[in-house]
């Protein structure tokens, strides 16, 4: 595994952590980091709401990416519950699918680190309608 996957861990670690902010919401269970393709990193972590208005940590991490000026993506690692392995839900991925509608399929995603894991997105989302 290369460095910059590690970086992008301990970014995602960094920011890691749960925590109840209300009756009604919690956040911190899940992060992520993303790469953009300048090479900066940008973090995220889910926050969930008892009216599913909540948001998974990559998006969240390429909000805040956009937030920062940049949208065009290289590399996505998440850090699920119990640092497990998985891949983003339909909804992260196709945002990724329409930031970048020419490009999108050569997004990495780190599906397990632990074990090195990586895809590119366009493994995960062979057949998308914007093609």
């Amino acid at each position: 595994m290369d460095s910059i996957w590690e970086e992008m861990y301990r970014a995602a670690k960094a920011v890691l952590g749960a925590r109840t902010l209300s009756d009604y919401v919690t956040a911190g269970e899940v992060s992520a980091a993303v790469r953009s393709k300048s090479g900066k990193i940008y973090v995220g972590v889910c926050i969930d709401t008892c009216s599913s208005l909540g948001i998974c940590a990559e998006r969240n991490a390429i909000f805040n990416m956009i937030t920062n000026g940049e949208h065009e993506i290289d590399r996505v690692l998440c850090i699920p519950p119990n640092e497990g392995k998985g891949a983003p839900c339909g909804a992260c991925r196709e945002l990724m699918t329409q930031l970048m509608p020419g490009a999108y399929k050569d997004i990495e995603i780190m599906i397990d680190y632990a074990k090195g894991r990586v895809m590119k997105l366009g493994e995960l989302t062979p057949e998308w309608w914007i093609d």
